[in-house]
């Protein structure tokens, strides 16, 4: 249910982003990116906070859940992490002429995703299975260590990228109010979709782990 409510806010998010909210006076509609890319970030380091989280759980209590969790929470923020630097360059190229730039968010945000990609790969390329998730869920808490650095970036470093809009310390919200009412509607839809997904991936991941027991049981 949350999945489709999530979709069919994306829907709304797009049409309000087109026809309703003002554009912005230096970037033009290129600016319009902004509501996705945005969202997307965030979103992805819910995943990889939550992904984060649950493995620390599992590392502690072996509770088979928490790496369930953790493994469908990773997913998800993989999805959204790869649209967040999908768009990012698009949006880059208008905004600064080029698709890329050496600066320390983009290259530590990249660094994220090819840790996490790491953890796929670590969980599926290990022969003993406990240990491939051990492996990974260390893998999954280093990924997350580089969200606070990829947020305060901006703000140690000279960078293209834009000062924080939203959590300012130097005092509220830099945003038109109609722009920041979408990007928290965005930012609602995008947590909303995650949410479902998240949902829908756990129980696929505990029916297929349910029956691999039940096969097991049945061989043995």
């Amino acid at each position: 249910m949350l999945t489709v409510l999530g979709l069919l806010g994306l829907v709304v998010v797009y049409w309000l982003s087109f026809f309703w909210v003002s554009t912005e006076a230096s970037q033009g509609v290129a600016q319009r990116i902004f509501y996705v890319h945005v969202p997307a970030a965030w979103t992805a380091f819910l995943g990889f906070g939550i992904a984060a989280l649950a493995s620390g759980m599992y590392l502690w209590l072996r509770d088979e859940r928490f790496d369930r969790t953790a493994l469908c929470a990773a997913e998800g923020g993989m999805v959204f992490a790869t649209i967040m630097i999908t768009t990012g360059p698009l949006w880059g190229r208008i905004a600064w002429g080029t698709y890329w730039t050496r600066e320390p968010r983009l290259t530590l945000t990249l660094l994220m995703w090819f840790i996490f990609l790491g953890y796929f790969l670590v969980r599926r390329s290990s022969e003993n299975p406990e240990k491939g998730k051990r492996y990974a869920a260390v893998t999954a808490i280093m990924g997350a260590l580089m969200i606070p650095f990829i947020h305060v970036s901006v703000l140690w470093f000279r960078s293209l990228h834009p000062q924080p809009v939203v959590l300012r310390t130097d005092g509220g919200p830099a945003l038109p109010g109609d722009m920041l009412t979408l990007l928290l509607t965005s930012l609602g839809v995008f947590t909303m979709l995650f949410v479902g997904l998240f949902m829908l991936r756990y129980a696929l991941e505990g029916l297929r782990n349910g029956i691999t027991l039940r096969t097991r049981k049945v061989v043995a």
